[in-house]
């Protein structure tokens, strides 16, 4: 019988324990539902981790349904205590100023155009930002044109947004936002917006169309006013500190991963949202679709010099324009 020497057996020892040494499970945070596009595509980010790694690498919790705010995700990430995370740009603003820009009214004139700025190097741009504020920027998820709901009321102009309460991310500009529109933002985490909406206690609020049916705010809010004012991408980040203990090859394998997660998530999503659209009008969703955009347009536009003040800021307002 083959008996192994002992130096054989420390070899293996050191291997199996080195092996073992740089295993790591990451959790991540997401405020949406587990059928998300976003959510699921995190998910499957974690899957190529763990393939590519040979399995010391994977996200054990992509965190879905997340009650804590985005804000409180961001300062978790920042202070390592949480490893990643999806999030809106929007939770950024505060810290990151830059950005901003990818969160303007009006921005983009269509989905390729959007997608295509967030893949060159605007986008690129954007993410390396992020690493002075703590936090590594892997990947944009772009979700899509935001537009306003109500429980029976259209909005067709901005007329019909005057003394609307109406629920905002927490962000200075889209309350700038509302506040432009005649409209009071009020500013709720977004696992409160349901129950508020029911309450109430505010009139309105605003998302893409696969979050509103996900978060089933369909449910007290039947009018879908189809303004699509912002376009404000999601963003997948890591903490820096946590980023910073990685060795390289794995910090190669996490931001390839996101990379290779980003089609996956567009599929999902253009799939999910002509499925949202079918589920929504089959449970008594009004669509309205006759929304006067150039009448927002003339509202909105002139808050560029007061929303973005920093000139490297405002070159990246113009390379998009420029990338329509």
């Amino acid at each position: 019988m083959f008996k192994p020497s002992p130096i054989l057996v420390l070899a293996l020892t050191i291997v199996l324990c080195s092996s073992a040494a740089h295993a790591r499970q990451f959790q991540s945070s997401d405020v949406e539902t587990p059928d998300h596009p976003a959510v699921k595509s995190v998910a499957f980010m974690g899957e190529l981790m763990r393939q590519r790694s040979s399995g010391r690498l994977w996200i054990s919790d992509v965190g879905a349904s997340d009650h804590n705010s985005e804000i409180f995700t961001v300062a978790q990430l920042r202070t390592g205590t949480l490893d990643m995370a999806r999030i809106s740009v929007t939770a950024l603003h505060g810290s990151v100023p830059v950005t901003v820009v990818p969160t303007l009214p009006f921005l983009f004139t269509s989905v390729a155009h959007r997608r295509r700025i967030l893949d060159g190097p605007v986008g690129a741009e954007l993410l390396a930002s992020l690493e002075a504020y703590d936090l590594i920027g892997l990947c944009f998820y772009d979700a899509g044109s935001r537009s306003i709901y109500m429980p029976t009321r259209a909005v067709r102009t901005p007329a019909d947004m005057k003394g609307l309460r109406i629920r905002v991310q927490t962000s200075p500009v889209m309350a700038e936002v509302m506040q432009a529109l005649g409209a009071i933002p009020v500013p709720i985490p977004y696992g409160q917006v349901r129950a508020r909406l029911a309450a109430g206690t505010v009139d309105a609020a605003e998302n893409n169309v696969i979050s509103y049916h996900a978060s089933r705010h369909h449910e007290v809010a039947k009018v879908y006013s189809a303004t699509e004012h912002v376009a404000p991408p999601a963003v997948v980040v890591f903490s820096k500190r946590v980023w910073d203990r990685l060795p390289a090859e794995d910090r190669e394998i996490v931001r390839q991963a996101a990379r290779d997660s980003v089609p996956y998530f567009r599929k999902l999503v253009d799939e999910q949202e002509a499925a949202a659209r079918a589920a929504l009008a089959s449970e008594g969703v009004q669509f309205v679709t006759d929304v006067d955009k150039a009448a927002f347009v003339r509202l909105l536009m002139p808050l560029y010099p007061k929303l973005v003040t920093a000139p490297r800021h405002r070159d990246l307002i113009d390379q998009v324009r420029a990338g329509e």
